[in-house]
């Protein structure tokens, strides 16, 4: 039995039952938790010395292209239509090999330990050929982080695959892919990248969420994203379409800025999950985050970074950007009724929330990861309180939230082992395959023939 203690720690559970503990420890017995409290007895166990730390759960990312991560800083002033569907989907997703898969992959999943996120929707859509959906998932084991493989379509035809589509998701070879390369991993799982009735004909899109159910895995659909085609986008727009009889709480849904809010309400009563990624749709102009209309129907987004071609992987930034921009759009409507402003509307803690325990529940892993609370696997975060940014720190969730990056993560452990300690990476990949994940990158854009 390996056994693991994080002591002296300020433990946010973000479990009602436990709540938030000073000077406490979190016991750990072979990945799983299994006591919290102060003065807890560990004989034979690692000790991670949790004075001066803030000690929670581990951000859960429910939207990344991760296969992206080495063409960083290209797509900063691209809109969606007017850059990415070109030069991202278009040009450069074409020119990816299964090597660049990889190390795509296991650099981005990196990238998501290093900032203290433990688990990651991987949205996969350039799967060229059969291996580079094998070599994207050797890079995800690589890194050690828990991850939903999302497959989706290849990259290198956008016309076969995203205009009105009349193809199919490739069922021969997902099934083949969880059978040798996932079932048998406990950080990973598969779920299915599905266009959804926006690209693909009505009949594609019901076959592809049936296969989806077959094969009892999340489905995760872009939907409602910006104003194409402009026919059906729009104040009336209703994206369920011909799946709207066919929603349930394996069914997340990426962005959805333009749906009514009839069509919310109606999801969420299905137990339809929506991932927001707020950061990324400000700027490529998607549309309003669909927060506010989450929240109005009774349920609560999830946090995603998207597209790691553009903006940073760190989730804070995230919760940051969501909290924020909510809270101008509903103090807005307060001040346009001329009525002062006297509270706020969302809170830290739900930001924190949705970056954690709702993550957890759009993917299916409510029971595994999202608080800490025993009997769950020990996907954790230490956050220092010592630095002179952010300290003192009186309201560690408030700390987290508004004063926290990425130079604060201190210690992150994966199913109780450590992956990130005293503030470094520990995986030899990282030093290891650096030089070939940056000449990837250079030919990629080189190829691609963008002008930068």
């Amino acid at each position: 039995m390996s056994r693991t203690i994080i002591r002296n720690g300020t433990i946010v559970s973000l479990d009602p039952e436990i709540g938030q503990l000073e000077g406490a420890d979190v016991l750990i017995e072979d990945g799983e938790i299994v006591d919290i409290g102060r003065g807890l007895s560990a004989s034979n166990a690692d000790v991670i010395d949790a004075t001066d730390r803030i000690v929670l759960p581990g951000f859960v990312d429910s939207h990344i292209h991760l296969w992206q991560t080495q063409v960083r800083g290209i797509a900063g002033d691209w809109s969606l239509m007017g850059d990415y569907f070109d030069d991202m989907l278009g040009n450069i997703a074409g020119l990816y090999e299964s090597e660049d898969m990889y190390l795509g992959n296991l650099f981005g999943a990196l990238e998501k330990l290093h900032t203290g996120t433990t688990t990651a929707l991987d949205w996969s859509h350039a799967i060229n050929t059969p291996e580079h959906a094998e070599r994207a998932v050797d890079g995800l084991k690589e890194a050690g982080l828990r991850t939903v493989y999302a497959y989706g379509p290849p990259g290198n035809d956008a016309a076969t695959w995203w205009f009105d589509s009349t193809e199919s998701h490739p069922e021969e070879h997902v099934r083949q892919l969880r059978e040798e390369k996932i079932e048998d991993d406990d950080l990973l799982s598969l779920g299915l990248a599905l266009r959804g009735p926006d690209f693909t004909t009505e009949e594609v899109a019901r076959s592809d969420l049936e296969l989806a159910r077959d094969l009892g895995v999340v489905a995760t659909i872009h939907m409602g994203a910006a104003l194409w085609p402009s026919s059906i986008y729009g104040e009336d727009y209703q994206g369920f379409g011909a799946i709207s009889d066919m929603l349930g709480p394996d069914v997340n849904v990426a962005h959805a800025n333009h749906f009514s809010q009839e069509d919310i309400q109606h999801a969420v009563d299905q137990g339809v999950s929506f991932s927001a990624t707020p950061e990324v749709e400000m700027q490529m102009a998607h549309g309003i985050p669909v927060t506010g209309k989450v929240l109005e129907a009774g349920g609560r987004p999830t946090w995603g970074v998207d597209v790691c071609s553009d903006i940073s992987g760190d989730m804070t930034s995230q919760m940051r950007v969501g909290l924020q921009v909510q809270r101008m759009l509903d103090n807005q409507k307060t001040l346009e009724n001329d009525e002062e402003v006297t509270s706020v509307s969302l809170t830290c803690r739900d930001t924190l929330e949705m970056a954690t325990i709702e993550g957890a529940k759009a993917l299916g892993m409510e029971d595994e990861i999202g608080t800490l609370t025993p009997g769950k696997r020990a996907d954790i975060v230490t956050i220092r309180t010592d630095d002179f940014t952010t300290a003192p720190a009186h309201s560690p969730i408030q700390t987290v939230v508004f004063q926290s990056d990425p130079s604060h993560i201190d210690t992150v452990l994966v199913d109780g082992e450590p992956v990130k300690r005293d503030g470094e990476l520990l995986n030899p990949a990282v030093s290891e395959e650096f030089d070939r994940f940056v000449e990837s990158g250079r030919r990629l854009i080189d190829e691609a023939g963008l002008d930068l």
